[in-house]
Protein backbone atom coordinates (compact mmCIF):
# COMPACT_ATOMS: atom_id res chain seq x y z
CA UNK A 1 0.00 0.00 0.00
CA UNK A 2 1.23 3.37 -1.19
CA UNK A 3 2.37 5.69 2.17
CA UNK A 4 0.66 8.57 1.61
CA UNK A 5 1.29 11.90 1.25
CA UNK A 6 0.21 15.34 0.71
CA UNK A 7 0.59 15.95 -2.65
CA UNK A 8 -1.74 18.86 -3.28
CA UNK A 9 1.04 22.05 -2.73
CA UNK A 10 3.06 20.20 -5.05
CA UNK A 11 0.88 19.59 -7.69
CA UNK A 12 2.38 22.11 -10.12
CA UNK A 13 5.49 19.80 -9.63
CA UNK A 14 4.34 16.36 -9.20
CA UNK A 15 6.43 15.00 -11.74
CA UNK A 16 9.76 16.72 -10.34
CA UNK A 17 8.68 15.75 -7.19
CA UNK A 18 8.70 11.56 -7.87
CA UNK A 19 11.74 12.33 -10.23
CA UNK A 20 13.78 13.46 -6.78
CA UNK A 21 12.10 10.84 -5.10
CA UNK A 22 13.71 8.30 -7.46
CA UNK A 23 16.93 9.96 -7.53
CA UNK A 24 17.15 9.50 -3.90
CA UNK A 25 16.40 6.22 -4.01
CA UNK A 26 19.42 3.36 -3.19
CA UNK A 27 20.91 1.51 -5.88
CA UNK A 28 18.88 3.17 -8.95
CA UNK A 29 20.96 5.65 -10.27
CA UNK A 30 20.57 7.47 -13.00
CA UNK A 31 21.07 5.10 -15.80
CA UNK A 32 18.66 3.02 -14.71
CA UNK A 33 15.95 5.85 -13.21
CA UNK A 34 16.22 6.88 -16.70
CA UNK A 35 15.01 3.50 -18.14
CA UNK A 36 12.40 3.37 -15.25
CA UNK A 37 10.67 6.88 -16.34
CA UNK A 38 10.96 5.79 -19.99
CA UNK A 39 9.33 2.12 -19.35
CA UNK A 40 6.57 3.46 -16.97
CA UNK A 41 6.10 6.91 -19.07
CA UNK A 42 6.66 9.31 -16.28
CA UNK A 43 8.23 8.92 -12.73
CA UNK A 44 5.32 9.22 -11.22
CA UNK A 45 4.27 5.25 -12.85
CA UNK A 46 7.46 4.23 -11.20
CA UNK A 47 6.36 5.45 -7.94
CA UNK A 48 2.94 3.92 -8.33
CA UNK A 49 3.75 0.85 -10.05
CA UNK A 50 6.48 -0.28 -8.22
CA UNK A 51 4.69 -0.35 -5.06
CA UNK A 52 2.58 -3.11 -6.55
CA UNK A 53 3.93 -6.68 -6.29
CA UNK A 54 2.14 -8.08 -10.27
CA UNK A 55 2.29 -6.55 -13.32
CA UNK A 56 4.98 -4.75 -15.17
CA UNK A 57 6.44 -4.01 -11.56
CA UNK A 58 8.14 -7.27 -11.73
CA UNK A 59 11.27 -5.70 -13.41
CA UNK A 60 12.48 -3.81 -10.63
CA UNK A 61 13.49 -5.65 -7.32
CA UNK A 62 11.39 -5.66 -4.44
CA UNK A 63 14.19 -3.94 -2.47
CA UNK A 64 14.26 -1.02 -4.68
CA UNK A 65 10.32 -0.88 -4.91
CA UNK A 66 10.16 -0.92 -1.12
CA UNK A 67 13.07 2.02 -0.79
CA UNK A 68 11.17 4.19 -3.43
CA UNK A 69 8.49 4.57 -0.71
CA UNK A 70 10.21 4.99 2.20
CA UNK A 71 9.24 7.59 4.51
CA UNK A 72 12.60 9.65 5.05
CA UNK A 73 12.94 9.77 1.25
CA UNK A 74 9.65 11.33 0.78
CA UNK A 75 10.19 13.55 3.58
CA UNK A 76 13.69 14.74 2.26
CA UNK A 77 12.00 15.26 -1.48
CA UNK A 78 9.35 17.58 0.24
CA UNK A 79 11.80 19.57 1.96
CA UNK A 80 13.97 19.34 -0.91
CA UNK A 81 10.60 20.93 -3.43
CA UNK A 82 10.04 23.76 -0.63
CA UNK A 83 13.72 24.76 -0.55
CA UNK A 84 13.82 25.05 -4.83
CA UNK A 85 10.39 27.20 -4.20
CA UNK A 86 11.77 29.63 -1.48
CA UNK A 87 14.84 29.82 -2.74
CA UNK A 88 14.58 30.32 -6.29
CA UNK A 89 16.15 27.50 -7.82
CA UNK A 90 15.64 25.55 -10.98
CA UNK A 91 15.30 21.95 -10.93
CA UNK A 92 15.60 20.46 -14.85
CA UNK A 93 14.50 16.90 -15.06
CA UNK A 94 16.34 14.78 -18.01
CA UNK A 95 12.95 14.95 -19.63
CA UNK A 96 12.22 18.78 -19.69
CA UNK A 97 13.12 21.02 -22.69
CA UNK A 98 15.74 23.29 -20.97
CA UNK A 99 18.39 19.99 -19.92
CA UNK A 100 21.23 20.82 -21.58
CA UNK A 101 21.52 18.96 -25.17
CA UNK A 102 24.97 17.49 -24.41
CA UNK A 103 24.08 15.96 -21.21
CA UNK A 104 21.45 13.93 -23.15
CA UNK A 105 23.32 12.46 -24.95
CA UNK A 106 25.24 11.03 -22.15
CA UNK A 107 23.92 7.87 -20.73
CA UNK A 108 24.70 8.44 -17.20
CA UNK A 109 23.67 11.81 -17.37
CA UNK A 110 22.26 12.95 -14.40
CA UNK A 111 18.14 12.61 -13.54
CA UNK A 112 17.70 16.40 -12.42
CA UNK A 113 20.70 19.35 -12.23
CA UNK A 114 19.84 22.12 -10.03
CA UNK A 115 20.53 25.21 -10.86
CA UNK A 116 21.15 28.70 -9.95
CA UNK A 117 21.23 31.45 -12.09
CA UNK A 118 20.35 33.34 -15.42
CA UNK A 119 21.62 30.91 -17.80
CA UNK A 120 22.07 27.19 -19.42
CA UNK A 121 24.87 25.92 -21.12
CA UNK A 122 23.43 25.06 -24.41
CA UNK A 123 25.16 27.62 -26.27
CA UNK A 124 26.77 26.33 -30.15
CA UNK A 125 30.32 27.15 -27.80
CA UNK A 126 31.29 25.28 -24.84
CA UNK A 127 34.62 24.37 -23.54
CA UNK A 128 35.48 22.90 -19.65
CA UNK A 129 38.76 24.13 -18.12
CA UNK A 130 39.95 22.27 -15.30
CA UNK A 131 43.56 21.78 -13.15
CA UNK A 132 44.98 21.35 -9.66
CA UNK A 133 44.08 22.65 -6.87
CA UNK A 134 47.56 23.89 -6.44
CA UNK A 135 47.86 26.10 -9.58
CA UNK A 136 51.25 27.76 -10.09
CA UNK A 137 52.01 31.35 -11.82
CA UNK A 138 52.58 28.97 -14.77
CA UNK A 139 49.07 28.03 -14.81
CA UNK A 140 47.19 31.38 -13.68
CA UNK A 141 49.33 32.59 -16.58
CA UNK A 142 47.97 30.52 -19.25
CA UNK A 143 44.18 30.74 -18.04
CA UNK A 144 44.49 34.46 -18.18
CA UNK A 145 46.54 34.08 -21.91
CA UNK A 146 43.43 31.61 -23.29
CA UNK A 147 40.20 32.52 -21.55
CA UNK A 148 40.28 36.30 -23.07
CA UNK A 149 41.35 35.34 -26.33
CA UNK A 150 37.81 32.83 -26.94
CA UNK A 151 35.52 35.66 -26.30
CA UNK A 152 34.68 36.01 -29.80
CA UNK A 153 34.03 32.69 -30.35
CA UNK A 154 30.66 32.99 -27.92
CA UNK A 155 32.09 30.33 -25.91
CA UNK A 156 30.15 29.11 -22.48
CA UNK A 157 33.48 27.93 -19.74
CA UNK A 158 32.69 25.16 -17.81
CA UNK A 159 34.41 24.24 -14.44
CA UNK A 160 34.01 23.22 -10.76
CA UNK A 161 34.43 26.12 -8.95
CA UNK A 162 37.36 24.15 -6.68
CA UNK A 163 40.67 26.26 -5.73
CA UNK A 164 43.26 27.26 -7.81
CA UNK A 165 42.88 26.25 -11.90
CA UNK A 166 39.19 26.33 -11.90
CA UNK A 167 38.52 29.07 -9.25
CA UNK A 168 40.87 31.44 -12.00
CA UNK A 169 39.01 29.93 -15.16
CA UNK A 170 35.63 31.27 -13.48
CA UNK A 171 37.11 34.72 -12.35
CA UNK A 172 38.71 35.68 -15.74
CA UNK A 173 35.43 34.60 -17.08
CA UNK A 174 33.69 36.91 -15.22
CA UNK A 175 36.49 39.88 -15.79
CA UNK A 176 36.18 39.40 -19.58
CA UNK A 177 32.10 38.56 -19.41
CA UNK A 178 32.40 35.61 -20.98
CA UNK A 179 29.49 33.08 -19.51
CA UNK A 180 30.67 30.41 -17.18
CA UNK A 181 29.32 27.52 -15.16
CA UNK A 182 30.16 25.89 -12.12
CA UNK A 183 28.82 22.12 -11.54
CA UNK A 184 29.14 21.51 -7.50
CA UNK A 185 29.97 18.17 -5.98
CA UNK A 186 27.42 19.24 -2.97
CA UNK A 187 24.36 20.97 -3.04
CA UNK A 188 23.39 24.29 -3.11
CA UNK A 189 22.69 25.02 0.43
CA UNK A 190 26.51 25.79 0.58
CA UNK A 191 29.45 27.03 -1.93
CA UNK A 192 32.88 24.68 -0.51
CA UNK A 193 35.22 26.02 -0.71
CA UNK A 194 33.71 29.14 1.38
CA UNK A 195 36.14 31.40 -0.23
CA UNK A 196 34.33 32.06 -3.58
CA UNK A 197 30.69 32.44 -2.05
CA UNK A 198 31.26 35.91 -3.98
CA UNK A 199 32.79 34.24 -7.05
CA UNK A 200 29.68 31.95 -6.99
CA UNK A 201 27.25 35.01 -6.86
CA UNK A 202 29.28 36.64 -9.96
CA UNK A 203 29.17 33.36 -11.77
CA UNK A 204 25.30 33.39 -11.12
CA UNK A 205 25.00 36.65 -13.00
CA UNK A 206 26.78 35.54 -16.25
CA UNK A 207 25.92 32.09 -16.10
CA UNK A 208 24.63 29.54 -13.18
CA UNK A 209 26.26 27.17 -10.54
CA UNK A 210 24.81 23.30 -11.03
CA UNK A 211 24.69 20.11 -9.19
CA UNK A 212 22.68 16.81 -9.73
CA UNK A 213 22.91 16.73 -5.55
CA UNK A 214 19.88 18.06 -3.39
CA UNK A 215 20.75 20.84 -1.30
CA UNK A 216 21.63 19.36 1.78
CA UNK A 217 24.04 16.97 0.55
CA UNK A 218 27.33 18.10 2.05
CA UNK A 219 30.74 18.09 -0.18
CA UNK A 220 32.05 14.80 0.59
CA UNK A 221 35.01 13.36 -0.93
CA UNK A 222 33.49 10.87 -3.59
CA UNK A 223 30.90 13.06 -5.00
CA UNK A 224 33.20 14.86 -6.84
CA UNK A 225 34.67 12.02 -9.16
CA UNK A 226 31.24 11.87 -9.63
CA UNK A 227 30.17 15.40 -10.64
CA UNK A 228 33.77 15.49 -13.10
CA UNK A 229 31.24 13.43 -15.98
CA UNK A 230 28.80 16.30 -16.02
CA UNK A 231 31.55 18.74 -16.62
CA UNK A 232 32.79 16.90 -19.55
CA UNK A 233 29.16 15.74 -20.53
CA UNK A 234 28.39 19.57 -20.73
CA UNK A 235 31.37 20.54 -22.82
CA UNK A 236 32.47 20.19 -26.36
CA UNK A 237 36.02 19.85 -25.42
CA UNK A 238 38.34 19.64 -22.02
CA UNK A 239 41.01 21.73 -21.48
CA UNK A 240 43.71 20.36 -18.95
CA UNK A 241 45.74 23.71 -17.99
CA UNK A 242 47.62 22.20 -15.18
CA UNK A 243 47.92 18.67 -13.43
CA UNK A 244 49.43 16.24 -11.67
CA UNK A 245 50.07 12.51 -12.54
CA UNK A 246 46.99 11.55 -10.68
CA UNK A 247 43.58 13.73 -9.59
CA UNK A 248 40.04 15.61 -10.62
CA UNK A 249 41.66 17.19 -13.87
CA UNK A 250 42.99 13.79 -15.57
CA UNK A 251 39.37 11.72 -14.32
CA UNK A 252 37.50 14.55 -16.25
CA UNK A 253 40.05 14.39 -19.61
CA UNK A 254 39.77 10.58 -19.37
CA UNK A 255 35.74 10.79 -19.11
CA UNK A 256 35.29 13.52 -21.81
CA UNK A 257 37.66 11.19 -23.82
CA UNK A 258 34.65 8.35 -23.32
CA UNK A 259 32.20 10.67 -24.41
CA UNK A 260 33.79 11.73 -28.14
CA UNK A 261 34.97 15.02 -26.52
CA UNK A 262 37.89 16.84 -27.50
CA UNK A 263 41.08 17.07 -24.87
CA UNK A 264 43.41 19.67 -25.21
CA UNK A 265 45.99 19.89 -22.56
CA UNK A 266 49.20 22.70 -21.71
CA UNK A 267 52.49 21.40 -21.89
CA UNK A 268 55.25 21.96 -19.07
CA UNK A 269 58.92 21.27 -18.23
CA UNK A 270 59.33 17.68 -17.44
CA UNK A 271 60.42 18.10 -14.53
CA UNK A 272 57.09 20.11 -13.07
CA UNK A 273 55.07 18.03 -10.82
CA UNK A 274 51.71 19.99 -12.18
CA UNK A 275 52.57 19.52 -15.78
CA UNK A 276 53.57 15.66 -15.67
CA UNK A 277 49.43 14.84 -16.01
CA UNK A 278 49.07 17.33 -19.14
CA UNK A 279 52.38 15.88 -20.38
CA UNK A 280 51.02 12.37 -20.13
CA UNK A 281 47.63 12.94 -21.97
CA UNK A 282 49.78 14.75 -24.95
CA UNK A 283 52.88 11.84 -24.97
CA UNK A 284 49.79 9.28 -25.03
CA UNK A 285 48.23 10.93 -27.71
CA UNK A 286 44.55 11.31 -26.02
CA UNK A 287 45.22 14.88 -25.78
CA UNK A 288 46.14 18.33 -28.12
CA UNK A 289 48.71 20.64 -26.99
CA UNK A 290 47.60 23.91 -26.42
CA UNK A 291 49.78 27.16 -27.04
CA UNK A 292 47.33 29.60 -27.52
CA UNK A 293 43.81 30.14 -27.85
CA UNK A 294 43.93 29.54 -31.77
CA UNK A 295 44.79 26.28 -31.53
CA UNK A 296 41.61 25.47 -29.56
CA UNK A 297 39.33 27.48 -32.31
CA UNK A 298 41.22 25.82 -35.06
CA UNK A 299 41.47 22.21 -33.84
CA UNK A 300 36.99 22.68 -32.99
CA UNK A 301 36.64 24.63 -36.17
CA UNK A 302 35.11 27.39 -34.12
CA UNK A 303 35.89 30.64 -36.31
CA UNK A 304 36.44 29.30 -40.02
CA UNK A 305 38.30 32.51 -40.77
CA UNK A 306 41.47 31.13 -38.65
CA UNK A 307 41.00 28.13 -40.76
CA UNK A 308 41.69 28.83 -44.18
CA UNK A 309 40.69 25.22 -46.06
CA UNK A 310 38.73 26.04 -48.29
CA UNK A 311 41.34 27.18 -51.13
CA UNK A 312 43.46 23.86 -50.53
CA UNK A 313 40.26 21.38 -50.12
CA UNK A 314 38.18 22.62 -53.30
CA UNK A 315 41.72 22.39 -55.72
CA UNK A 316 42.04 18.74 -54.19
CA UNK A 317 37.96 17.75 -54.12
CA UNK A 318 38.09 16.93 -58.35
CA UNK A 319 40.10 13.98 -57.64
CA UNK A 320 37.95 12.68 -54.86
CA UNK A 321 36.18 9.08 -55.57
CA UNK A 322 32.54 9.28 -55.27
CA UNK A 323 33.07 7.59 -51.47
CA UNK A 324 35.29 10.48 -50.46
CA UNK A 325 33.17 12.92 -51.68
CA UNK A 326 30.28 11.79 -49.77
CA UNK A 327 32.39 11.63 -46.64
CA UNK A 328 33.76 15.07 -47.25
CA UNK A 329 30.30 16.52 -47.45
CA UNK A 330 28.92 15.15 -44.15
CA UNK A 331 32.38 16.90 -42.72
CA UNK A 332 31.81 19.97 -44.29
CA UNK A 333 28.10 20.02 -43.59
CA UNK A 334 28.31 18.70 -39.69
CA UNK A 335 32.14 20.62 -38.98
CA UNK A 336 33.07 17.52 -36.90
CA UNK A 337 31.91 14.23 -37.16
CA UNK A 338 32.83 11.25 -35.04
CA UNK A 339 33.08 7.69 -36.35
CA UNK A 340 29.88 6.25 -35.18
CA UNK A 341 27.86 8.61 -36.66
CA UNK A 342 30.08 8.61 -39.94
CA UNK A 343 29.47 4.97 -40.38
CA UNK A 344 25.69 5.02 -39.51
CA UNK A 345 25.39 8.46 -42.09
CA UNK A 346 27.56 7.13 -45.32
CA UNK A 347 26.11 2.92 -44.48
CA UNK A 348 29.60 2.03 -45.26
CA UNK A 349 31.47 -1.02 -43.35
CA UNK A 350 34.61 -0.42 -40.82
CA UNK A 351 37.31 -1.18 -42.37
CA UNK A 352 35.96 0.78 -46.07
CA UNK A 353 35.50 3.95 -44.29
CA UNK A 354 38.89 3.53 -42.48
CA UNK A 355 40.47 3.47 -45.31
CA UNK A 356 38.68 5.79 -47.45
CA UNK A 357 39.62 7.84 -44.33
CA UNK A 358 43.22 7.51 -43.92
CA UNK A 359 43.49 8.40 -47.92
CA UNK A 360 41.89 11.83 -47.18
CA UNK A 361 43.92 11.74 -44.07
CA UNK A 362 47.20 11.43 -46.57
CA UNK A 363 46.19 13.88 -49.06
CA UNK A 364 45.74 16.48 -46.44
CA UNK A 365 41.91 16.69 -46.84
CA UNK A 366 40.53 15.57 -43.43
CA UNK A 367 42.41 15.25 -39.66
CA UNK A 368 41.73 13.10 -37.15
CA UNK A 369 41.35 14.60 -33.73
CA UNK A 370 41.16 12.76 -30.20
CA UNK A 371 38.27 10.76 -29.96
CA UNK A 372 37.99 9.45 -32.91
CA UNK A 373 36.64 12.32 -34.44
CA UNK A 374 37.12 13.85 -38.05
CA UNK A 375 36.83 17.26 -39.49
CA UNK A 376 38.15 18.73 -42.78
CA UNK A 377 41.66 20.18 -42.38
Amino acid sequence: MLFEINIERYIYMEELFYTIVISLTPNIGPVNGKRLITYYGSAKAVFEECGKSNGRAQIVKTSIGESLHDKNIIKTAEQELDYISGHGLKAISFLDKDYPERLKRCNDGPLIIFSRGNKIPNMEKVLAIVGTRNATEYGLFMCNRIIPALKETGVGIISGLAYGIDTEAHRVCIQNNIPTFAVLGHGLKIIYPAVNNDLSRKIEDNGAVMTEYISTTNPDRENFPRRNRIIAGLSDAVLVIEAAEKGGALITAEIAIGYNRDVFAIPGRVNDHYSTGCNMLIKRQKAVPVHSAEDIIVNMNWDKALCPITTIQQSLFYDLTDVQKIITDLLEKEGRCDLDKMLLSTQLRFGRLSQELLDLELKGIVKCLPGNIYSLR
